[in-house]
């Protein structure tokens, strides 16, 4: 009997045996003895030896049985389903066929003879077999596991494979194609794994002409920027004729070039706010006059005139918002009425840290107060040391008398790091060093001299501990807490709705002046609060009038003479508090506070009660006079006067909370034809940028499109991708009919496409 009978003999279920009675008198010898009834004990674990002994010549027949030959085995899908995942599990085990002959056949034409080489088996151990009966290599795996034949698995399945010529072909190795090369890429792979779940998918790959795939990366990117195409096409037409803002910010991708992200802000037909991301282009440099032309470019590439900028929007830095060379500037000497307003949203108060880390003894305080967190929490146990101190801190308060109990009160907390993008989180640093500083300092003392923590540990220690209890430290910290006290305010502010942008007006101005009045009137009690705290947990106050020695006591480099007092008070005070001074006037001149009162003039909120009809024409022939004529600003007002009127009998109007709801009223209940002037003035308003956040988004999404696995995409590429990822929306409405004649009519195809 042939290997292959005895296989399906195997594997064809048997009928179970009749049981039978075997008597005493046919298995016992001629005896007077009487035979003892035997235990079921010993019957039930002759049973178990028996079965287990059964399955293990099972698996040995299997292995006998199975035809080693991929030329003369069965195709898997012959097999009954219910034993397949035994003889694949079986042929798995034994491995790939892969006989060493002393001499292998030669094949192919007279002039130029060819063999198969042992030497291929170490490249593909996996799963490359060789047939001698055929002498052809299949492939172990697509014989396994595929499930029906077709043209990519029908050559190593069935036929196999003897194009020995081929094999050494570098890339085009059909050994090397067969298992997809190094990196088949992301789009082939998920199509592949696609067509495994969808009939049509893969009904249609195997049905398509081999010189007509149309896979090709060069494809994808042409199809790519089609979409691309079509998603900035649609966003000029929600343009229109309307007036816009630019928004732009640069930023390095992950192979360190540096990519312009421009976003556009305008109020569509319906009245409603949008913030389309148009373009990323790749910056040779970013100073203001290359951002300028390449922005240009864009602008003139979807005739969009510079003429109908009516705002912009960068972060704070230096080539954006220079007066006189910055990007602002160029766009203000070629459109007057782009204003530029600050971003709302953008981190204010890190942006006041930096500036007063610009002075030095600043720098280094914020610098040390990370070291010491660091220190702190670097240890689960040291972070549990410190609350158990603060909780007896507080228990030998309480029991003093010093402190009064309540709901909420004396609560343990934590040491707080600073993070360069949160929101208070320097302020929150300080405040929770300045509330554990005495259960800071004795975990300090305790990891001193502690023996079981290693050297560079204890030195670590040592270093923060000398930190905290010097003067200079405790003096700036409590300098920063006052700074970034007040400023904490308007940064909050700042970040709610425009609803509140009234208030934040009024903060700004309430801002600047506290800090005004910490400066001149404040030093003489702030020292005192200073002391005290120095006192209260035993640390040095020097003597004020003594002389000042910078650099631990290298006197030499130091030309002035001056005193400690004049050091803390004019080189560290003044000059931080004139830091943030200067930063929020530049954040919030004259022009851009006078831009948020026009804002917040306008507002729906409590009625219209800033709605000021005399205010609003002057201020509209200041900001706004290459929009409305001589002769259309006298209209204005009396159009403001009917809308106060009828504000009054609308309930719907009068219970409207921002702009943007009024702006889409106005568009929905074809009011905006007749109040045409004020509908206009409010599209105006809300063009304007109230923040940037849309292009940081725009990053955000490059850093998952362009990740270090693609540090290499082009630039048009991730352009394309971005536009469409971003933009999703707006991709997802274009019909697949829409997209397939625009890929037909960009050049002659190989096929017809028809859905």
């Amino acid at each position: 009997m042939s290997k292959q009978t005895n296989l399906f003999a195997f594997l064809k279920r048997k009928e179970p045996e009749p049981a039978t009675t075997t008597t005493n008198e046919e298995v016992m010898p001629e005896s007077s003895t009487p035979v003892m009834p035997q235990s079921p004990t010993p019957v039930i674990e002759q049973n178990i030896f028996e079965t287990h002994r059964t399955e293990t010549d099972e698996t040995e027949d299997l292995l006998l049985s199975l035809e080693r030959d991929p030329g003369l085995r069965v195709p898997m899908w012959d097999y009954p389903y219910e034993k397949r995942d035994q003889i694949r599990r079986a042929y798995l085990k034994l491995k790939p066929y892969q006989p060493v002959l002393k001499s292998f056949p030669f094949s192919g034409p007279d002039s130029y003879r060819r063999r198969f080489q042992a030497s291929w088996y170490k490249k593909f151990p996996d799963w490359l077999e060789y047939s001698t009966s055929k002498d052809v290599v299949f492939c172990l795996l697509c014989y396994l596991f595929a499930d029906k034949p077709n043209r990519n698995t029908k050559t190593f399945t069935l036929v196999g494979f003897s194009n020995w010529k081929k094999v050494n072909d570098g890339d085009n190795c059909p050994f090397i194609t067969h298992v997809g090369g190094e990196n088949r890429g992301n789009f082939l792979e998920f199509r592949k794994a696609f067509a495994r779940y969808n009939d049509e998918v893969s009904k249609a790959i195997e049905n398509t002409d081999y010189n007509a795939k149309y896979v090709a990366l060069s494809i994808q990117k042409e199809i790519l920027q089609i979409i691309s195409a079509k998603v900035r096409n649609h966003i000029r037409e929600e343009i229109g004729e309307s007036k816009f803002c630019i928004i732009v910010d640069e930023a390095h991708d992950e192979a360190m070039r540096e990519q312009m992200a421009i976003v556009l802000r305008f109020v569509d037909k319906n009245g409603l706010i949008k913030e389309r991301f148009l373009q990323l282009v790749r910056v040779n440099d970013t100073s203001a006059a290359t951002l300028k032309r390449e922005l240009c470019l864009v602008l003139k590439k979807h005739n969009l005139l510079v003429e109908n900028i009516r705002g912009q929007g960068y972060d704070g830095a230096s080539n954006m918002r220079g007066e006189w060379n910055g990007l602002k500037a160029l766009f203000l000497a070629d459109c007057p009425y782009a204003y530029y307003v600050h971003c709302f949203a953008h981190r204010l108060q890190l942006a006041l840290v930096a500036a007063s880390r610009e002075v030095s003894s600043v720098h280094q305080f914020f610098s040390n107060l990370t070291f010491i967190i660091n220190v702190i929490k670097s240890s689960p146990k040291r972070h549990d040391e410190l609350q158990s101190n603060k909780a007896t801190e507080i228990e030998d308060l309480l029991s003093s008398g010093q402190l009064e109990t309540g709901r909420g009160a004396n609560q343990i907390g934590t040491l707080k790091r600073a993070g360069d993008t949160r929101w208070s989180s320097h302020l929150q640093s300080i405040n929770s060093l300045l509330n554990m500083f005495d259960a800071t300092i004795s975990v300090l003392e305790r990891i001193m001299v502690d023996k079981t923590c290693t050297s560079n540990q204890r030195g670590d220690a040592d270093v923060a501990l000398n930190l905290m209890i010097s003067y200079e430290f405790v003096f700036i910290s409590h300098l920063m807490k006052e700074l970034l006290g007040i400023t904490d305010v308007l940064c909050q502010a700042l970040q709610k709705k425009s609803q509140d942008i009234v208030n934040a007006v009024k903060l700004v101005s309430t801002t600047k002046s506290l800090i005004q009045n910490l400066r001149e009137e404040r030093w003489e009690s702030f020292l005192e609060e200073v002391n005290l705290f120095c006192q209260k947990h035993d640390i040095l106050v020097p003597q004020m009038d003594a002389l000042y020695i910078a650099r631990r006591g290298r006197a030499r480099r130091q030309q002035d003479q001056i005193t400690v007092e004049r050091h803390f008070r004019i080189d560290i005070f003044y000059v931080a508090i004139d830091k943030q001074s200067h930063e929020l006037d530049s954040r919030f001149s004259e022009r851009a506070l006078e831009l948020l009162t026009f804002t917040s003039m306008l507002e729906p909120k409590d009625g219209y009660k800033n709605l000021e009809r005399d205010q609003i024409c002057t201020l509209v022939e200041k900001f706004y006079p290459s929009d409305f004529t001589s002769q259309e600003m006298v209209h204005l007002g009396y159009q403001l006067q009917h809308f106060i009127c009828e504000v009054q009998n609308d309930d719907k109007l009068r219970n409207m909370s921002t702009l943007q709801e009024l702006c889409q009223y106005l568009a929905e209940t074809g009011k905006s034809d007749v109040y045409f002037l004020f509908d206009r003035l409010i599209r105006l308003v809300l063009t304007l940028p109230l923040s940037t956040a849309t292009t940081e988004r725009a990053f955000s999404a490059m850093k998952i499109m362009k990740t270090r696995l693609r540090n290499k995409m082009e630039d048009k590429f991730l352009a394309d991708s971005l536009v469409i990822y971003i933009e999703r929306e707006i991709s997802k409405s274009f019909s697949l009919e829409t997209i397939i004649d625009d890929f037909k009519s960009v050049k002659d195809r190989r096929v017809l496409f028809d859905l």
